[in-house]
């Protein structure tokens, strides 16, 4: 996978292209600037061992997360284990989420995004999204 150029300097900016990668439970990876994975990584630290999503949560996020840093053509070498997990073959789809990305086998990517947009058409009553103005 290659990070794009217009993203490479603001890496190396913010992160010296320090990089962690882990897996999210909708079966995507995350890839945060190693900064930004710092301050996730205190948050989860600090949930409760005794609930037991929380240690589920750390034990997904946590136990998955491996360092990586792109070469010098900003390509990521995926740990096999993280590439099966999130099913990614030849085709992926880099998402940008503010201060990490998304890592979606690119298949899977529009079918959950064909997903979500159904959702959002059935104006969920309970959904603080629907409150947004954007």
């Amino acid at each position: 996978m290659s990070i794009p150029v217009r993203y490479r300097s603001q890496l190396q900016d913010v992160c010296a292209h320090q990089l962690v990668i882990t897996i999210d439970p909708d079966y995507c990876l995350l890839l945060y600037p190693l900064p930004e994975w710092e301050v996730v990584e205190q948050r989860l630290v600090c949930l409760s061992s005794t609930n037991r999503k929380a240690r589920s949560l750390k034990r997904l996020l946590l136990g998955h997360a491996e360092e990586c840093h792109p070469d010098s053509h900003g390509r990521l070498l995926l740990p096999m284990p993280l590439r099966e997990f999130a099913g990614l073959d030849r085709r992926v789809v880099l998402v940008g989420q503010g201060n990490k990305f998304e890592i979606w086998d690119e298949a899977l990517w529009y079918r959950q995004r064909d997903e979500w947009i159904r959702v959002q058409d059935g104006d969920d009553p309970q959904s603080d999204v629907n409150t947004l103005a954007f």
